[in-house]
């Protein structure tokens, strides 16, 4: 189901990272953190694959994006540990309230392309804004990534949901990269628990993105809206929690 989701549109990790703690409930939250991303490369990769052979990705955009990702997800992900979960899920929680009324106030936004959008500036403001801050969060935190990045590519380059989609997958396999490069290094990935998973994912990705691709940017955007508002009922609920 993560890998689903995430070839979709992002957001597998909301699925991939409390099954895990559900599962084995002294998990350290590193571990839990490493082990997620060596299923969860499997699977963006498996999608942004297979996006690749059956339509066109900005490559002046997420291919610039993706070599900063590897190196500021791994960033994020060396910081994880001295983070506390409540100083960035109340932020994370505005934002994700802020997109879920972008998309719902603005029903045009990414069912068809806005190429007049796709400046020079643009560009690069998408570039850094993927690949060094999504990208650095990533690596910190994690679950939503994806939804940032297909935000971020139709908002900003005026592309379509479904080859925003596309164009985040190959972003979110940099990602997964820099980040599982770093948690390897510091002993925080369980192998044999995240290669089984990562089977699991990559059957879930091919599912996941070949469905996006029949059913179109109109598909993309509702399961958007699904998973946004899944992951702000989640994070409120952990900070009512915490509160």
């Amino acid at each position: 189901m993560a890998g689903w989701v995430d070839a979709v549109v992002g957001g597998g990790g909301l699925l991939l990272l409390p099954a895990l703690l559900v599962a084995v409930p002294g998990m350290p939250p590193a571990m839990a953190l490493g082990t997620n991303k060596l299923a969860a490369i499997a699977g963006t990769s498996t999608a942004a694959l297979t996006f690749a052979r059956r339509t066109k990705i900005d490559w002046a955009v997420a291919g610039p994006a993706a070599a900063l990702a590897v190196v500021c997800a791994g960033v994020g992900a060396a910081l994880a540990g001295a983070v506390p979960p409540s100083a960035y899920r109340p932020v994370v929680l505005v934002v994700l309230l802020v997109v879920a009324l972008f998309v719902v106030l603005r029903p045009r936004l990414g069912v068809a392309a806005a190429p007049h959008r796709r400046t020079r500036a643009r560009v690069v403001v998408a570039v850094l804004v993927a690949g060094v801050g999504i990208a650095a969060y990533d690596g910190l935190i994690g679950p939503g990534t994806g939804t940032f990045l297909v935000l971020a590519f139709t908002a900003l380059v005026g592309a379509d949901f479904l080859h925003g989609s596309a164009m985040a997958k190959v972003v979110n396999a940099g990602t997964n990269a820099g980040a599982l490069a770093v948690f390897a290094v510091t002993g925080n990935v369980w192998w044999l628990l995240g290669a089984a998973m990562a089977v699991c994912n990559i059957v879930g990705a091919m599912a996941g993105a070949r469905m996006a691709l029949r059913r179109g940017a109109g598909f993309v955007r509702v399961v958007l809206l699904v998973v946004v508002l899944a992951l702000v009922a989640k994070l409120g609920y952990d900070q009512w929690l915490a509160g």
